[in-house]
């Protein structure tokens, strides 16, 4: 089995360096995360909610930096600033782990993603790139999500239905400090009902085989619903 659209190794387009941060705050009745919902005329997510996030710029690196984590934190900490008007600090930026774009798409990046806690102030969308924001505790956003309100792509699914165990944006970071900083890039196979989404750590993941035997990490994203699937 073949992954959906799979692509010569000649044709794969290289990955453009990207940064995301998913900004927490604490309300009465939990945790809530930011969304941002991508102008539908956009090539690339059009109509999408997202983190604030984008392309790691050359003014993002410095000269003392040791990988590529410093650039990513300034990029997504910009970011946050230019698409929502949320400043955060660069250093207060929490690693979550790196999502590549699947090999066959025609537009690639290789996303660093961040969770930090956001400041207590307005958020003000650019109009441009971001037509509207909405503020959900995890919970929310995935009902809204199952309904068809809200469209995701597999790491703002992902990284919300895991937050979804937290109560408050303490905890939420404190946990994600344990996380192994994951490289993720998916391989996207068709099954009954939609497609599913295999990461390395899947048996499935080397043969392109849904139905191995082994250690699941997955994203099921069927038509009757997408589930995260971690067993590994």
């Amino acid at each position: 089995m073949t992954p959906m659209g799979g692509a010569a190794p000649a044709d794969v387009i290289e990955p453009q360096p990207a940064a995301s941060v998913v900004l927490l705050r604490d309300t009465e009745d939990g945790l809530e995360i930011l969304y941002l919902r991508r102008s539908p005329a956009l090539r690339f997510m059009g109509g999408y909610w997202v983190f604030p996030g984008g392309r790691i710029d050359p003014d993002d690196h410095a000269a003392d930096d040791l990988d590529d984590l410093g650039p990513a934190r300034r990029a997504a900490a910009r970011e946050a600033e230019e698409e929502a008007g949320v400043r955060v600090d660069p250093a207060s930026l929490h690693p979550v782990g790196q999502w590549t774009t699947p090999t066959n798409s025609p537009i690639r990046f290789a996303t660093w993603f961040f969770a930090a806690e956001a400041a207590q102030t307005p958020v003000q969308v650019d109009g441009v790139e971001i037509h509207a924001h909405q503020w959900h505790r995890p919970e929310q956003a995935l009902r809204g999500h199952r309904t068809g309100r809200l469209k995701f792509a597999n790491p703002t699914f992902v990284l919300t239905t895991r937050l979804a165990e937290h109560r408050t944006v303490r905890d939420a970071l404190a946990a994600v400090d344990t996380w192994p900083r994951e490289q993720m890039l998916g391989r996207i196979l068709p099954v009954d009902g939609g497609r599913v989404a295999l990461y390395a750590e899947d048996s499935g993941y080397a043969a392109r085989r849904v139905d191995s035997v082994g250690p699941r990490h997955r994203v099921w994203m069927l038509d009757a619903g997408w589930r995260y699937e971690r067993q590994f």
